[in-house]
């Protein structure tokens, strides 16, 4: 059962994290500022790099461990993407956006439940 519910966060947090980045991979910086905007604190290289974090982390999450190789990378993905949102984090408050770091908090918790369980009990 708890193998179930992991394997459904996981998935459910790789699609958040890969569309994300993959919205701030595909468009310029200066699209993405109308909605984002932290980005203009960001370089276009540093916000891409961001997003391909976002992108690689979703897919470590899944692909390993569905595939049977190198599944010790699924928790380690997820502690990059909760280090990675745990930036997002501080970036928000410093940037005094308070009500934007729910959902970055809200994937943090995920990522970082994800990668303890992963590493621990539930280690697959």
């Amino acid at each position: 059962m708890m193998n179930t519910v992991l394997w459904i966060t996981a998935s459910l947090l790789a699609l958040a994290v890969m569309a994300s980045g993959a919205v701030k991979l595909a468009k310029s910086r200066d699209d993405l500022a109308a909605a984002y905007p932290w980005v203009e604190d960001y370089s276009q290289g540093q916000v891409r790099l961001i997003g391909a974090a976002e992108v690689l982390g979703g897919i470590g999450l899944v692909v390993p461990p569905a595939v049977g190789v190198l599944s010790v990378l699924s928790p380690v993905a997820a502690t990059g993407l909760a280090v990675l949102m745990a930036g997002a984090v501080v970036v928000h408050l410093r940037r005094g956006e308070a009500s934007n770091t729910v959902l970055p908090l809200v994937l943090l918790v995920l990522a970082a439940a994800l990668a303890v369980l992963r590493f621990g009990q539930f280690a697959f």
